[in-house]
This record gives C-alpha cells, sequence and structure tokens, in this order.
C-alpha cells in the first residue's frame, strides 16, 4: 500500500490508477487517510458491488462476530441444517432393483 499526502497529489487521477499494479494508493490528509485509488484489473463487478453493499457488510459482519464466539458448525451439521431431506424413495437410485 502507498501513502501520498493531498497536498502533495498534483498529477490527474487516471495518471496515478495508471501507474498502480495491485498496490492501493491511500490520501492522507494530517495524516488521516481521506480517500483511496484502488485497482480493480484483477476484480469482478459482483465481487465489487457486494462489497459496498450495505445489508451484504452486515451479515459479513454478523457471521464474523459469531465466527469470534465460537459458534461455528461442522460441515456435517451445515448439511443437515441447509440441504432438503430426501425421502426414502428418492435416495434409491435409478434402475436400481431392490430385492
Amino acid at each position: 500500500m502507498k501513502t501520498m499526502k493531498l497536498s502533495e497529489a498534483s498529477r490527474s487521477l487516471a495518471e496515478y490508477a495508471s501507474e498502480l499494479d495491485e498496490e492501493i494508493l491511500v490520501l492522507t490528509d494530517a495524516s488521516k487517510p481521506v480517500a483511496a485509488v484502488v485497482p480493480l484489473r484483477s476484480v469482478d463487478r459482483k465481487s465489487l458491488v457486494l462489497s459496498t453493499h450495505p445489508e451484504f457488510m452486515a451479515l459479513i459482519a454478523r457471521s464474523r462476530a459469531q465466527f469470534a464466539a465460537g459458534q461455528t458448525l461442522s460441515l456435517d451439521e451445515m448439511k443437515k441444517a441447509v440441504l432438503p431431506r430426501r425421502k426414502a424413495a428418492q435416495r434409491a437410485r435409478p434402475g436400481r432393483v431392490r430385492g
């Protein structure tokens, strides 16, 4: 991550953006971050939209808090909670003869 004082930014935003590979440029004022130039070459649009959506971010925050509190599920527990229960008839493989 690169930082630059806002008062020292003298070129166009396009020039700064074109020089970034994967680094973020953070502009500061009185040593506090006020803006950032973030390269999006390797970011798909859906990820970008989700990363700024307030409801999605609230969901992530809740999930992180639950994880930190030890409220986790094993893979088997998650499958039981999420996947629909199959009836006995659905479990039989098609074309299989029962004897």
